[in-house]
């Protein structure tokens, strides 16, 4: 058994989507970065590839590289879970924790869920998702960010 952890955060500015596994949420601002920005999606990436000790998705899906510009994470993560396959290993289980103040996040975990689970080809009994705010405390706290955090345990296929 191997097991994995993910980290990742993100700046909120206004003119981008907010998305969130996978997920387009309803707010005036969005995440800063190359990609679509997806923090929860980089951290179970990260995890997964921490996992095998396969570096992290920046050494898979460099920033400096266009074609992964504006990229949807669903199509990274499907690629990430392609790679655990090869290398012989089946996810267990992923845990993962998305930390904002705002936008309340409880109506969107179910479709995050069934994105992390399309994209992995897992059952969505074996993805947990929750969300957390820091009491107007921190970068996230003060809406200026969101975080997000992520562990995993992968079994040897036999």
């Amino acid at each position: 058994m191997r097991i994995g952890m993910g980290y990742d955060v993100h700046k909120l500015v206004e003119g981008r989507n907010l998305i969130l596994g996978g997920v387009n949420i309803p707010h005036p601002k969005g995440l800063l970065g190359h990609s679509d920005a997806d923090v929860l999606l980089h951290a179970i990436m990260d995890s997964l590839l921490g996992a095998l000790a396969l570096g992290d998705i920046g050494y898979h899906f460099p920033d400096t590289d266009i074609k992964y510009k504006n990229i949807s994470s669903l199509k990274l993560l499907n690629a990430v879970g392609k790679l655990i396959y090869e290398k012989g290993y089946r996810i267990e289980n992923i845990d993962s924790t998305i930390i904002a103040q705002k936008p309340k996040l409880s109506p969107h975990i179910k479709d995050m869920r069934i994105n992390i689970s399309q994209a992995l080809n897992i059952d969505i009994d074996r993805i947990s998702v929750k969300a957390t705010t820091e009491e107007g405390l921190g970068f996230t706290g003060t809406e200026e960010g969101i975080a997000s955090q992520s562990i995993c345990l992968l079994n040897k296929c036999s």
